[in-house]
């Protein structure tokens, strides 16, 4: 077995059936990546998220790098040995938290030095450490550092930071080297501005990486500038390279994608919304705060696989809600992923058989019309 391939399988439209190939296990594409930012999905066992159907999970170099630290899990075997997951993870490198930790952070050439927001000690990242730490954590995705910043921005800073995200995108590829059993991905740049993508695209396709994924999007612009900046980013990404949109979304954001040319995706929102009171199922969004649910013997979904879905009745997942019972949240989280991951298996299945768009349609038919039909 090779250190990585990448096999498409069939195409409709541009909605693409995939595997990745690798030696700790095949990822299906496309994939929803469930977030395990400190070693963990959070309120999940990692069997859990297996059975689920999960092929990769994502863990975060910066958060990591914190604690418990990556030397640390290096002594102790390995991010896989430490949380118990023997299949394929992909870290992300710390760029997200270039921006979401704005206020404890400096950057300039070199990297970036963040003030934890744990116990206030600083902390270098450059391009090499990131990678760096992502061999020790043993991840076999591994994504390059790159500067993301919050949607709307001005063009001469979005153009700064797409420039200089290429430049760390060289560093890292010298860091990365030639390592046995893994993938070094680039991230796309560039806003919503389709000149700047097309640079950024065409750059990082000439520097030659194993995947390319799309960053800086679901940033705080809708989804329609989402949408077309995929549209006019996707021509300039490689056919046989896996295409990665990174914290991404929604599960009409994840079919819409699909549609263009996405492979891979990961976001925290089915985790986040289970902690939250929220269900994502095939009758839409069910929040189960909501006063109607008191009385509703049903379960989410009868006809679910996953056990939250099908085995408890929403009166109780609103009980437990109610009364802020940790149970509630942890019922409704796996609710949520299994959701996430019965969507691409559809997905996967409706692009083999040549009717991708027919299964968006009616998917989108199913959630519109809700499910209070059937009290």
């Amino acid at each position: 077995m090779s250190c990585f391939d990448f096999n498409l399988l069939k195409v409709d439209g541009k909605a693409r059936l995939g595997e990745i190939v690798m030696p700790r296990g095949v990822i299906r594409t496309p994939a929803f990546m469930p977030v395990g930012t400190a070693g963990t999905v959070k309120g999940m066992y990692a069997d859990q998220v297996r059975a689920l159907g999960a092929d990769v999970v994502l863990g975060n170099t910066y958060h990591l790098m914190l604690r418990p630290g990556a030397e640390r899990v290096a002594e102790l075997g390995g991010l896989h040995t430490f949380m118990n997951w023997p299949h394929p993870i992909l870290t992300d490198s710390g760029g997200f938290q270039v921006m979401s930790l704005s206020g404890l952070r400096k950057l300039d050439e070199n990297g970036v030095i963040f003030q934890s927001h744990i116990d206030g000690s600083k902390h270098a990242l450059t391009p090499e450490r990131s990678i760096e730490i992502q061999l020790l954590l043993d991840s076999n995705i591994i994504m390059q550092l790159d500067e993301c910043i919050r949607l709307p921005a001005p063009i001469n800073e979005i153009e700064r930071a797409m420039r200089l995200s290429i430049r760390w995108a060289e560093r890292c590829k010298q860091k990365f080297g030639l390592q046995k059993g893994r993938a070094l991905f680039a991230i796309v740049q560039g806003g919503t501005n389709e000149d700047l993508r097309r640079s950024s695209a065409e750059a990082l396709v000439n520097l030659g990486f194993e995947g390319y994924a799309i960053g800086g999007l679901a940033v705080g612009e809708p989804q329609s500038e989402m949408l077309r900046t995929i549209n006019c980013t996707e021509p300039f990404l490689p056919k046989d390279k896996p295409r990665y949109l990174m914290g991404v979304g929604t599960p009409d954001d994840l079919i819409e994608c699909i549609a263009r040319g996405i492979d891979m995706f990961d976001c925290v929102m089915p985790t986040r919304a289970g902690r939250h009171a929220t269900a994502f199922s095939r009758f839409g969004k069910i929040n189960f705060k909501n006063a109607r649910h008191a009385n509703d013997h049903r379960p989410i979904d009868e006809e679910s696989d996953c056990p939250a879905s099908r085995d408890y009745s929403r009166a109780y997942l609103h009980h437990l809600t109610k009364s802020d019972e940790m149970l509630g949240q942890m019922l409704l989280t796996w609710n949520n992923l299994g959701y996430y991951q019965s969507l691409m298996s559809d997905a996967r299945k409706s692009i083999s058989e040549g009717n991708y768009l027919c299964f968006m349609a009616k998917t989108k038919e199913n959630w519109a019309k809700g499910d209070l039909k059937l009290l």
